[in-house]
């Protein structure tokens, strides 16, 4: 099935050109998501995002909205049965992760702030308060280290990025992700 088939007439032209975008993205990569395959898959002329989108930025930053709200409903879905901050952290972690593997191109593009700054879609709004309830859940979790946050976070990210760009599974062909995430945060909460 193409991004053509996705997508659906009678939506609104921003959430069908965002549609086409989301759909296109794990196929060619945000490096080759222009805007007239977009127009195409979208089913208008390459003119008509100029009133929703004035630059080709603006809709990659709305596509990668969608993915952080897709990344954000995971967190919740895996969230919801886990009763203590270290559960919560350790299956969010465990989503963030299985993201990047599974959507590799969405997830690069949600992490492309040379690309996305000063695209007019205000990603910060999503990402701060975000990562702040990631400090908070840490805080509960560990309220005597000295902030791991941050630093756990960023081992992370960093074994989300391996996953999606394949690099994981190179160099730990055998390790199980949920083990590695489950490991990481053990190391930086005690």
């Amino acid at each position: 099935m193409t991004a053509v088939d996705n997508v659906s007439m009678s939506e609104p032209l921003r959430e069908r050109l965002v549609g086409a975008g989301v759909d296109m993205l794990e196929e060619v990569g945000a490096a080759q998501l222009g805007l007239r395959a977009i127009t195409r898959a979208a089913g208008v002329s390459h003119g008509a995002p100029r009133r929703h989108f004035p630059t080709h930025r603006a809709l990659l930053a709305a596509i990668a909205a969608r993915g952080f709200a897709d990344l954000i409903e995971r967190f919740a879905q895996a969230a919801a049965g886990a009763t203590t901050p270290r559960e919560q952290l350790q299956v969010m972690a465990a989503e963030y992760v299985e993201f990047a593997g599974e959507r590799p191109e969405m997830f690069t593009l949600m992490f492309r702030h040379d690309l996305l700054e000063g695209s007019g879609e205000n990603l910060r709004a999503i990402t701060l308060p975000l990562f702040e309830r990631f400090a908070a859940l840490v805080e509960a979790a560990a309220p005597n280290s000295d902030n791991p946050a941050i630093n756990l976070w960023t081992n992370l990210h960093g074994i989300a990025a391996l996953q999606a760009n394949r690099s994981l599974r190179l160099v730990a062909p055998s390790a199980d992700l949920r083990t590695l995430v489950a490991h990481t945060i053990q190391l930086h909460l005690t």
